[in-house]
C-alpha cells in the first residue's frame, strides 16, 4: 500500500491468543510507517479466513496460537495467500521448528526477541529474506549436521542444479539476500533473484526457507 509520503507499506495481520500482546505488536510496527497492520487474529481458524480475505503480506503467528497446529495453520495460510509466516516460539528447542520450516514458515523468532530486532525482521521478510533467531539458527545447522547422509531422492535433485545455482542455493542457506549474493558473484541483483527463483523451482522449495533446509540435508552448506 502506499502511503501518503509515497512509501509502500508492508500489510501485516497478527495471530495470537492474547489480545494485550496483540496490541502491543500493533503498537510496536505500526511506529513504522512503512508497516501497516491489517488485521488481528485470536486462534488459528480465523487466522486462515482472515489471511484469505485480507491478503497480507506477511502473518505474524505465535506458535501456541490456539485452534489448529501451527504447522497446519501456516500450510493452509500459505495456499490461500501466498504471505510469509514468522512464528515466534518460547525455545530454541521447540520441536515444531523443523516441520514449521517444511510447511513453509519463512521466519521463526524467540519470544524474547528485542522489539527494534521485531520490527528489523518483519521489515526483512517483507524483502523475500528467510530469517531465524541466532539461537535456533544455531540449533537447526546442529540437528541437520548430525542427520545421516543425503537420501538418494534428495541428491537427485541437487543434480538438477547448474553449478552456479548451487553456489547460490549454498549462499542462500548462509542468510545472504540476493543484493548480497549479486555482490559476492558479481552479478547484477536480478541476476542473483533469476537464480534463486530458478533453483527454487527445480528444488520445488516454496520459500527461501525450504533452499536453507535442502541445502544442508546435501551438504551444500555446513
Amino acid at each position: 500500500r502506499a502511503t501518503a509520503a509515497g512509501v509502500t507499506s508492508v500489510r501485516v495481520m497478527l495471530a495470537d491468543g492474547a489480545a494485550l500482546v496483540r496490541a502491543g505488536f500493533r503498537a510496536l510496527l505500526e511506529r513504522r510507517s512503512s508497516i501497516e497492520v491489517v488485521g488481528e487474529a485470536a486462534d488459528a481458524e480465523t487466522a486462515v479466513e482472515l489471511a484469505g480475505r485480507l491478503r497480507p503480506e506477511l502473518i505474524l503467528m505465535d506458535r501456541e496460537l490456539p485452534g489448529l497446529d501451527s504447522v497446519e495453520a501456516t500450510l493452509e495460510a500459505l495456499a490461500e495467500t501466498g504471505a510469509a509466516v514468522m512464528l515466534l516460539t518460547l525455545s530454541e528447542s521447540d520441536e515444531a521448528i523443523l516441520p514449521a520450516l517444511r510447511a513453509g514458515a519463512t521466519g521463526l523468532l524467540l519470544k524474547d526477541t528485542a522489539p527494534t530486532e521485531l520490527v528489523g525482521a518483519v521489515e526483512r521478510l517483507a524483502r523475500g529474506e528467510a530469517l531465524f533467531s541466532p539461537s535456533i539458527a544455531r540449533r537447526l545447522i546442529a540437528e541437520l549436521a548430525a542427520r545421516p547422509e543425503p537420501s538418494v531422492p534428495e541428491l537427485a535433485l541437487l543434480d538438477e542444479l547448474t553449478a552456479r545455482e548451487r553456489e547460490v542455493v549454498a549462499l542462500v542457506a548462509l542468510g545472504h539476500s540476493n543484493d548480497e549474493i549479486a555482490e559476492r558473484l558479481v552479478v547484477t541483483p536480478a541476476t542473483a533473484a533469476t537464480h534463486v527463483s530458478r533453483a527454487m523451482v527445480k528444488l520445488r522449495a516454496r520459500d527461501r526457507s525450504q533452499l536453507v533446509v535442502f541445502a544442508y540435508q546435501v551438504g551444500l552448506a555446513t
